[in-house]
């Protein structure tokens, strides 16, 4: 009698214990199976934003790109640099008008050196522009008529070899479009006399100090300006109510 109690409770035993090892162990295999499950999804999430991320950057420089435009540079000489910055700072197309020095032998000359004539240099803007918008040979045709081309080193008062007439340019296109433009405005006989401006390969620009530049903006009432510069306004339609 006491014999079967034990056996059948030596059974139980036996069948809970082999119950108890083997659920702990799929227990294990199920956690394991949703830890890599959630570890792969977090990797293709990561992934999913770095490719959103990457094409995002691409996207914005691809708009960048087409934002810029491509910008030539070429450089006149036409007189007062003041003059010339206060003109071409008001023609759409022009993107930056820099004042400055070129075309003399002094290395880093100063305003007070280059007025003694005796450094070589010419008083200069160089011209920043869109050629899409506004074509190299319309620049040039508004170069021609800012200033007088016909007098040697000089430009109304102001006399010296630091005034002449200059196109300084950066390629071999803008030499061949200067003495074609030349060539152009001496024909159309619209001058008194035949046209002096020299066009030289521009060398080193030295930009002239923070004073000149913008120097009509800052000092819009002042007599020399307004002498000189607002006529060049009145004359290509660039006169504003504002500067009267």
């Amino acid at each position: 009698m006491n014999r079967l109690p034990t056996a059948f409770t030596v059974f139980l035993l036996v069948a809970l214990v082999a119950s108890g090892c083997n659920a702990p162990a799929e227990a294990t295999d199920a956690n394991q199976s949703k830890t890599e499950s959630t570890e792969n999804t977090e990797t293709a999430k990561t992934e999913t934003a770095n490719s959103k991320t990457s094409s995002s950057d691409a996207n914005k420089e691809d708009k960048d790109s087409k934002k810029m435009p491509e910008l030539e540079t070429i450089t006149f000489g036409a007189g007062c640099f003041w003059c010339i910055e206060a003109v071409l700072d008001r023609i759409e197309g022009v993107h930056e008008v820099t004042s400055g020095y070129m075309g003399g032998q002094t290395i880093q000359p100063t305003y007070r050196e280059v007025c003694t004539g005796l450094t070589g240099h010419a008083e200069v803007v160089e011209v920043k522009f869109d050629p899409k918008k506004l074509p190299l040979d319309k620049l040039l045709d508004i170069f021609w008529q800012l200033h007088d081309p016909t007098t040697l080193n000089r430009q109304g008062p102001d006399v010296g070899t630091q005034y002449r007439s200059a196109i300084f340019y950066h390629s071999d296109e803008q030499k061949a479009a200067a003495e074609k433009s030349k060539e152009k405005w001496n024909e159309s006989r619209k001058f008194r006399g035949k046209i002096v401006t020299e066009i030289t390969e521009a060398s080193e620009f030295y930009e002239a100090e923070e004073y000149h530049q913008e120097y009509f903006a800052r000092n819009p009432n002042d007599r020399y300006c307004r002498y000189n510069i607002l006529p060049k306004f009145k004359k290509l339609g660039l006169l504003k109510k504002s500067d009267l």
